[in-house]
């Protein structure tokens, strides 16, 4: 929708009422109430007093559909607000993640996953809180170089999965035997929990790592007690450093990222849609404006002033002294 189509739809007709009633902010903390309401009443609906055929459990499910005619009144307000172009809602991804929830919730449902389902209403406060938007925005802004962060932290578990098999394979063989046991046990050890347990097993050997109970194990027959100090300690340190202090802070900062280009877009979307209600910008866009035109009309004087100075002539030789004549 573009924006001259939008601004003209606010200010005319019933169209018009209905896009500034759902724009206000009397209606969006009502929207709210109304989210928190069916967060609260599908907590209650876990204790077995608040369901059933009970009074209790009449009155949960009354308020429950209520809230349920409540959000189905926000869609056809919102709806409605775009005139005779009512298409044009279904445009924008968040009218559509809660048109589904809504259209969701309405579903015949067997009893017993009704209270699981009224949960997924919760989920509207994706969409009523711009900064709950912001973060989802940003991880799916990140997912492509998140990928690439995966694929990354994916072959270096594969690299030290193989090292470790054969390395540690023969001492223990619970944790180290196969491939795949090997990239579940660096999985524990890049949580850092109880990683020091595995790395004295490797460190002193299983005879001293294990107790009897590992003793026992089927996958512990065979096994020979090797201990393997300056490898353990080169392959743990060098696995963690790599993968936790390195890998970890790479998915950090691709959500940094993608949360800097979230925000700037959900600045410049509440810049216009406030120029689409009131007519006019914020106070604080119209300030960074003019801030902005400011520092370029400062930028443009000095270059003028550089330009305009006239040149400065060179500055002559010193005259040299007359010479004298003797008589």
């Amino acid at each position: 929708m573009n924006d001259n189509a939008t601004s003209s739809l606010a200010g005319t007709g019933f169209a018009g009422q209905l896009f500034r009633l759902s724009h206000s902010t009397a209606f969006h903390h009502f929207i709210l109430a109304a989210i928190a309401m069916t967060g609260i009443l599908a907590g209650l609906e876990t204790y077995p007093n608040f369901r059933g055929a009970d009074a209790l459990g009449r009155t949960v499910d009354w308020l429950q559909n209520a809230v349920l005619a409540v959000f189905v009144a926000e869609i056809i307000i919102k709806i409605g607000a775009f005139g005779r172009h009512p298409w044009r809602y279904f445009q924008l991804g968040w009218n559509l993640f809660d048109f589904a929830v809504v259209a969701f919730c309405l579903l015949p449902l067997n009893a017993e996953y009704v209270v699981v389902f009224r949960l997924l209403r919760t989920l509207r406060l994706f969409t009523a809180l711009p900064g709950l938007q912001v973060l989802v925005s940003a991880l799916l802004r990140g997912i492509p170089s998140l990928g690439y962060v995966g694929l990354l932290l994916l072959l270096h578990f594969y690299i030290y999965a193989v090292i470790g098999t054969f390395a540690f394979g023969d001492n223990d063989p619970i944790r180290f035997g196969r491939l795949h046991t090997s990239m579940l046990t660096l999985f524990q050890v890049l949580t850092l929990e109880g990683w020091n347990d595995i790395l004295n097993t490797e460190y002193h050997g299983s005879d001293i790592g294990y107790d009897e109970g590992w003793k026992q194990l089927p996958g512990a027959v065979g096994r020979v007690s090797v201990g393997l100090p300056l490898a353990a300690a080169g392959y743990f340190v060098s696995f963690i450093l790599i993968g936790t202090m390195i890998m970890l802070n790479l998915f950090t900062g691709v959500i940094i990222r993608s949360m800097e280009d979230a925000h700037a877009v959900a600045v410049d979307e509440a810049h216009r849609q406030h120029i689409e209600i009131h007519g006019s910008p914020p106070a604080q866009g119209e300030l960074r404006q003019l801030t902005e035109q400011l520092k370029t009309i400062a930028a443009r004087l000095a270059v003028l002033d550089l330009t305009a100075a006239p040149p400065q002539p060179p500055p002559s030789p010193p005259a040299s002294p007359a010479p004298s004549h003797r008589l």
